[in-house]
């Protein structure tokens, strides 16, 4: 029996020439500030897979937790890790390969890729309304099983999210800091955008927990459902606004107490349009 050249290895001495030896390197993901850098490769069978490699400690320790939440959570919207492979001190991750574009990309030049005419985030705000919606709904549908599985959102912004543009799909990756929650913030701040940011991430033995994700899906709705980052241009319902502002209150106990009550408000203003 032929193994699968990724699926069906367990181990390699180094990531980049076996996956040139098994296929053909496309793309190549500098490391951004993750501890990884990660590849696009076409098998020769022509199949698309995308490979995840720690480069360092912080890397290693962001693989890990990655490994565990895709362990603990599975949702069509979300790319999942399906294998890894050991490979010197750590490891490698396994993914199917998604078509689409992230729609935001700090290295393409800040907090301005998001306004740039002709960008993914521009192009997006420029879709439809019943699109934009339809695409937060299974972003919200995700985090409803996220929820489910005991996690809680960290480090989710407009660049974990992938928009087919062709299809009309959204899709969620990065998702390595998720984590099991409640838990207590022991350094100064969780990683993440400020612009998704909950209060509570910055605060030092703050409880982080399922309202801290209600808070940042919070975020999401309002900046996916907005015509520009100044945020005077929204696009729901004044029903969709009242949910958003009260998901986003400072104060974790005047929002709603998980993303479950947060969901159904939502859709109920949304089926008030």
């Amino acid at each position: 029996m032929v193994l699968h050249p990724l699926l069906g290895v367990d181990e390699v001495p180094a990531v980049e020439p076996y996956l040139g030896r098994v296929g053909e390197v496309f793309r190549v993901f500098g490391e951004r500030g993750s501890g990884c850098v990660a590849y696009g490769v076409r098998l020769l069978d022509g199949a698309r897979w995308f490979v995840k490699e720690a480069v360092n400690e912080h890397g290693h320790r962001s693989l890990e937790r990655g490994w565990a939440f895709h362990r603990a959570v599975r949702h069509t919207a979300i790319v999942p890790q399906v294998h890894r492979i050991a490979v010197r001190d750590g490891w490698a991750v396994v993914m199917p390969w998604r078509s689409g574009e992230v729609l935001y990309h700090p290295a393409a030049g800040g907090s301005r890729d998001r306004t740039r005419p002709g960008g993914p985030m521009a192009r997006f705000r420029s879709l439809p309304t019943a699109e934009v919606l339809r695409a937060f709904d299974r972003v919200l549908d995700a985090h409803l099983t996220v929820e489910a599985a005991g996690q809680v959102a960290v480090d989710f912004y407009d660049g974990t999210l992938l928009y087919d543009f062709a299809a009309g799909a959204v899709h969620l990756v990065d998702l390595d800091e998720y984590r099991p929650g409640p838990f207590v913030l022991e350094d100064e701040r969780l990683p993440g955008s400020r612009r998704f940011m909950s209060p509570e991430e910055f605060v030092r033995g703050a409880v982080i927990d399922s309202r801290t994700t209600v808070f940042t899906l919070g975020r999401a709705a309002r900046h996916l459902l907005d015509a520009g980052d100044e945020e005077r241009a929204w696009r729901g319902t004044a029903g969709q606004l009242a949910v958003v502002e009260r998901a986003t209150f400072p104060a974790p106990d005047d929002r709603f107490t998980d993303v479950h009550r947060f969901a159904e408000a939502w859709r109920a203003a949304g089926a008030a349009r």
